[in-house]
């Protein structure tokens, strides 16, 4: 009988154990989640986002993967056969528009949804991706290095043809550069497409290189490398604040824009974590930390005044066709590659 007992006794604290280590396990799997993330977010804002969001989470690691929208993008389509990402938080949402089209993306709904602008979500109920910010072409104007040059201040698209220019202007290669593409995207529906082409051919005239990313044409232009990039506010904003004598200009005709998005990666085997970012990134403290970078962000009334920051901004944004610039992206990479590629600094 007390061999039984004692059997008995060994076989519970046998079960004990086991369910005990069961439970550590479990419990150090929830501490560790990880989360493979890529973005096309500027590396100062990353930085904030990224703490901000391990201090609410700390139990979620998350590898990041950052590079310009071009690259990023292009990574991920090559990838769709062989998922790497499990989320994509601060890339363009005309990216996001095309994985959706090859069926790359998981919907989800975050919590708060019906907090967020209309016009910032994808329209499909649940959303394939939900927008964060918007952000729009600027150009940076060095205004100390143009007097002694004599060029003039420019106001509008149109004023960047004037041969005064030539070989003082630098914008982003659209292949790389989510900015150059909103840029050139929006010159095509501004314009349409067979004005908008003529006037790219003459600014090629003027344009002394074409970078690979959408912020060195503002950061050179403030360390007075070139008179004038075309860039977003967002850069000029950051290196006029830092004492750049730069001139942030919106020209008049109106401004290309997209927004920086954030979506679920299908197939992912990490979606309560996933879900748990995406929540995070939909979210009012997320939303006030965009507004630190961009004056208009997804929920409205977030909004508050960035010192330098042109407030005319949100009233010059075009009316932005998002699935038209997502649809013909392709098609308008590889025509404007073969137009003006001659003139693409070194990768």
């Amino acid at each position: 009988m007390q061999s039984r007992i004692a059997a008995s006794s060994r076989y519970v604290a046998a079960a004990l154990l086991a369910l005990s280590a069961a439970i550590g396990l479990s419990m150090g799997a929830q501490a560790q989640s990880k989360l493979v993330v890529y973005t096309a977010l500027e590396d100062d804002q990353l930085k904030a986002y990224a703490e901000a969001f391990a201090g609410v989470r700390p139990d979620i690691e998350i590898n990041w993967v950052r590079d310009s929208t071009g690259p990023i993008t292009a990574r991920l389509l090559a990838e769709k056969d062989n998922r790497q990402a499990d989320v994509v938080w601060g890339l363009a949402a005309t990216s996001l528009l095309l994985l959706d089209q090859q069926g790359m993306v998981e919907p989800y709904a975050p919590a708060g949804l019906d907090a967020i602008k209309p016009s910032f979500r994808d329209a499909k109920d649940p959303p394939a991706w939900v927008g964060m910010d918007a952000w729009a072409s600027a150009i940076c104007f060095n205004e100390a290095l143009a007097g002694p040059l004599g060029l003039p201040r420019p106001s509008s698209w149109a004023d960047l043809l004037k041969p005064v220019y030539r070989g003082h202007i630098v914008m982003p290669n659209p292949n790389s550069s989510g900015t150059g593409y909103l840029t050139v995207s929006a010159w095509l529906q501004l314009m349409g497409e067979e004005k908008a082409w003529a006037f790219m051919d003459g600014l090629h005239k003027n344009i002394n290189t074409y970078l690979h990313s959408g912020s060195k044409p503002c950061v050179q232009a403030a360390k007075g490398e070139f008179a004038m990039g075309i860039s977003f506010a967002y850069r000029g904003v950051q290196e006029k604040n830092k004492g750049a004598p730069i001139d942030i200009i919106l020209p008049s005709e109106g401004i290309g824009w997209d927004m920086e998005a954030t979506a679920i990666m299908k197939g992912t085997p990490n979606m309560d974590a996933a879900k748990v970012l995406a929540d995070f990134a939909a979210s009012p403290t997320a939303n006030e930390l965009y507004n630190k970078s961009y004056s208009v962000v997804a929920i409205p009334g977030i909004s508050r005044t960035i010192k330098n920051y042109p407030a005319n901004e949100e009233a010059l944004l075009i009316k932005n066709d998002f699935a038209w610039a997502a649809g013909n992206r392709e098609r308008i990479l590889a025509e404007w590659q073969s137009r003006y590629g001659s003139k693409d600094a070194p990768k």
